[in-house]
């Protein structure tokens, strides 16, 4: 059986915020580490039936790129749904709030910037 291996480096400041994460993986191109300003790590615990998480991201991530990669997240959490479920009703609305939201939280932006 083949095994890979990722693993992630996390540098914290003083008060334990990310200051820096960099992930690497044995079956990857990429000779050296890639840096990264967020992660969202998820595993499922199957005697207990609960979701457990990591969600880190940088002090240099900003708001709107937060809100991409919570959009590119939830999109291709309705992708996965479809490979494993084959059930492209619910898959689709995915998708449908993926857009949404992202509707949303760039109107809120704009709205911001025209109160300042």
């Amino acid at each position: 059986m083949h095994q890979s291996n990722i693993q992630v480096q996390i540098s914290l400041d003083e008060q334990k915020i990310p200051q820096q994460i960099e992930w690497s993986a044995s079956d990857s191109s990429a000779e050296e580490a890639q840096a990264a300003r967020a992660m969202m790590l998820t595993f499922w615990d199957p005697s207990d039936k609960t979701a457990l998480r990591i969600d880190l991201w940088t002090k240099e991530m900003m708001v709107d790129e937060m809100a991409d990669f919570f959009y590119q997240n939830i999109m291709g959490m309705g992708d996965t749904y479809m490979r494993a479920t084959q059930d492209k009703e619910l898959s689709d609305e995915f998708k449908k709030f993926a857009k949404t939201f992202l509707t949303k939280f760039k109107e809120s932006q704009l709205k911001q910037n025209n109160t300042k």
